[in-house]
This record gives C-alpha cells, structure tokens and sequence, in this order.
C-alpha cells in the first residue's frame, strides 16, 4: 500500500464502455477498486466475487471498475459490445466496465501508469502481472495493490474496504 497522490488518480480521464469520458472521482470520494477483466481467462470466475463485493458495499460507498484487457494472451478478444454482453449474461455484473485498455507498456492507459507505481503487499511495484490484478483506492489516499491470484473476497481485500468506508447506518 503507498500513497499515491490519490487526488491526482482520481482526476485521470478515462474512457467508459459508451465512448464517453471519465475519472475515478466521478464515482464518489468512496472506495474504489480498479481492476484488469478478461472473458477468457483461468480467473474470469473472479467476476462473481468482483459483483458480490458491489452489491455488498455500494451502498456505503464502494465501486469497482472494470478494465477489459487483450495484453494476456489475447483472453480478452471481443467488441466492447460482446464483453458488456458477456458480463452481464454470464456473470450479472452490475460494476462499470470502462473501454478495453493496454494496462503495461508504452501504450498503458494513463490510469494504470499511474497505478503501477503503488507496491503490492511484498514491496513489488512495475508491470501488472495478469489478468485480474486489483487496485483498491481508499479515501485517505492510498492505493492497495493485490495481485490476480488474491481472490476478491479475500481477508485482506475485505478488510481494506471495511476499514476505509463509512459505517452502515
């Protein structure tokens, strides 16, 4: 976890599934969770968990957002049409799914160049290793970075979230 100039990373325009613009703050000054998607992939099943924690914590101010991504062994090869299609059909996601992007190289989105230099639990920074990799933003500024084997119900995913939302009422 490192503080990343949160404020910055909140105001990094992206492009949503519609061809439209956005940044992170147009989903609230809650917590968010970033994370490279894939439709094809041995953690795509990840999806349902990743719907699980919205439809848990949206309503105190959680959001995750999806990033489809082809740079895996091309495991995300559909039109953003076939992914929204998939997502909603196979796995009823109700999370956003942002445009498909590049997340590693010189073509990254500038969302994840700016989210690659937060550490994982280890002290590792650089390059997004696969599909599913999560970035979890909190409202104090600090980036969690959990790697795509850390299942998005696990302990310490939870816990970051718990700790950094605001209490049910």
């Amino acid at each position: 976890m490192t503080d990343v100039q949160q404020e910055s990373l909140r105001d990094i325009p992206f492009t949503t599934a519609d061809g439209g613009t956005a940044t992170l703050s147009d989903y609230g000054d809650g917590v968010v969770m970033v994370v490279n998607v894939a439709s094809k992939c041995g953690l795509t099943p990840q999806y349902e968990q990743l719907e699980q924690l919205q439809k848990t914590y949206g309503d105190r101010g959680f959001t995750v957002i999806g990033f489809p991504c082809n740079q895996f062994m091309g495991q995300e090869p559909g039109t953003m049409e076939e992914i929204l299609d998939y997502c909603a059909t196979t796995w009823g996601v109700s999370f956003p799914i942002a445009e498909k992007v590049k997340v590693n190289g010189s073509h990254a989105a500038p969302l994840y160049k700016a989210l690659k230099r937060a550490p994982d639990a280890e002290g590792k920074r650089g390059p997004v290793l696969w599909n599913f990799e999560k970035f979890v933003l909190t409202p104090d500024g600090v980036v969690h970075r959990f790697r795509p084997t850390t299942k998005p119900d696990d302990p310490a995913i939870i816990r970051v979230i718990e700790d950094a939302l605001t209490p049910r009422s």
